[in-house]
């Protein structure tokens, strides 16, 4: 148990004064700066960071840690941008190609709404012939015929390239998609918003003041949104914090994110290889996450690309989220991560648990469906 006489000692007697003042920060409520951040990221004393991150995280949620029954579907992983990162997308031709019809998508939808499913989570490739109106439509069809289950769809890159092929603003657009039924926007396409990296990994897709504009828009019509961060590529631990703050910066004007989703890459199957992050790594960003954007309520330890044992750890580390039950994740096993597919509510149950937390089963939202004390 984090409690604060122990947090006090601790802070007390760190050795390095500049630790020692941010804790004092941490401590008091104080807001820290990026200076600060980026020294937690360089500092060695893991146990240190992630002691504080799990203070925070404890005053903002208790015991509390948050799963939902979920389904990840992925319509086509057929794609035009082609980034270097990514090992899911593909060209039509490319024999991996896919696209799933309707049915398939609505029997998807079907099997997750008969298992008690909450949500459907809709992301994938951008093809080259798809118009405008297949995005609304398949939105429309999934609410129509399931109308209790959340849809959370088309990430900001998504949306951005609606606007391109049909000439509407991002406003029109959303409002378009919330009348169709969109419930939700995810946070994928993010990435890291310097435009050093961008212009490596990702240099034709929607950038970072795009993506933030469609989060603000999507926040302006009462969308709520999420956002991620991909990390451990080309990256440095400054333009790390350069995009939590800017997420944050955006966070205190709207109030509009829901959680912060830290995404470790995965370097098999694409052109910019390289080699997966250490497990450290992995819990100092969450941990530090934890404690710089003060302003989301949730930060996620995403059991996909983190592993199932190293995002239970993450538990008691700042993060308080594990995702959901997933189903068929495609895009980060394409890259080579030896997570399961997807798991069973009971095996999330049963996750948080052995990490010592409280399991709640909640919605979209973060509102608890039921609490397994």
């Amino acid at each position: 148990m984090v409690d604060m006489a122990k947090i006090e000692i601790l802070v007390e007697r760190v050795d390095n004064k500049e630790l020692r003042f941010i804790g004092e920060k941490v401590l008091e409520g104080k807001r820290l700066s990026f200076e600060d951040a980026v020294k937690l990221f360089y500092s060695s004393n893991f146990n240190y960071v992630a002691s504080l991150a799990e203070h925070v995280n404890r005053k903002k949620n208790g015991m509390f840690a948050y799963f939902v029954v979920n389904r990840q579907i992925n319509p086509t992983n057929v794609c035009i941008y082609q980034c270097s990162f990514c090992s899911f997308g593909v060209v039509r031709s490319d024999p991996r190609a896919y696209e799933m019809g309707l049915d398939q998508i609505l029997k998807k939808v079907e099997e997750t709404y008969n298992m008690g499913g909450r949500e459907v989570h809709i992301v994938g490739g951008i093809p080259p012939h798809w118009r405008y109106e297949d995005y609304v439509n398949l939105v429309r069809e999934v609410k129509r015929s399931f109308p209790e289950v959340i849809v959370k769809a088309w990430t900001a890159v998504e949306v951005h390239h609606m606007s391109k092929i049909s000439g509407k603003s991002y406003e029109e657009i959303l409002s378009e998609l919330k009348e169709a039924g969109l419930d939700a926007l995810p946070g994928g396409g993010a990435e890291i918003f310097s435009d050093r990296v961008r212009k490596i990994i990702a240099p034709y897709k929607a950038n970072a003041e795009e993506y933030l504009q469609v989060h603000k828009t999507a926040h302006k019509l009462g969308i709520p949104t999420n956002a991620t961060m991909l990390y451990g590529h080309v990256e440095t631990y400054e333009e790390r914090v350069e995009h939590m703050e800017r997420l944050r910066s955006l966070q205190d004007e709207t109030g509009g994110f829901q959680v912060f989703i830290p995404l470790a890459y995965w370097p098999h199957g694409n052109r910019l290889g390289g080699r997966r992050t250490s497990s450290v790594d992995d819990l100092k960003t969450i941990a530090v996450a934890r404690l710089f954007l003060d302003n989301f309520e949730h930060i996620k330890a995403y059991w996909v690309t983190l592993g199932e044992r190293i995002a239970q750890v993450a538990l008691n580390m700042g993060a308080d989220d594990l995702d959901g039950t997933i189903e068929e994740e495609k895009i980060v096993h394409s890259a080579g991560t030896s997570s399961a597919v997807g798991h069973t509510k009971e095996k999330l149950i049963k996750l948080i648990r052995d990490a010592g937390k409280i399991p709640v089963e909640r919605d979209t939202f973060y509102k608890p469906v039921a609490i397994y004390a």
